[in-house]
């Protein structure tokens, strides 16, 4: 489901982005923060503390995932237009 979000915001940007361009980077990373606000809303509603330590941590974990694929694209200075969704997954 993450892989996903980070492939829609991805292709959604494709004809938008360019080289130098940071919002390919910026839209993944946002992709992955909207996933971990997801996690954090449902471990606010759970009544089970070891269930919602366990959201709280994988909200976390996306979030810096988000942030090391932002990083990467950015520092490659992709050419959004010329990605395919394989090489994002690589990142």
């Amino acid at each position: 489901m993450i892989k996903i979000a980070a492939v829609a915001a991805f292709v959604g940007l494709a004809a938008c982005g360019g080289k130098g361009d940071d919002s390919l980077g910026s839209n993944v990373e946002q992709a992955y923060d909207n996933q971990a606000d997801a996690l954090d809303a449902m471990a606010d509603n759970t009544a089970n503390e070891a269930k919602s330590d366990a959201l709280e941590n994988k909200a976390d974990a996306l979030r810096d995932e988000g942030d090391r694929k932002s990083d990467a694209i950015d520092d490659a200075d992709v050419n959004a237009a010329a990605m395919n969704s394989a090489a994002v997954n690589k990142m």
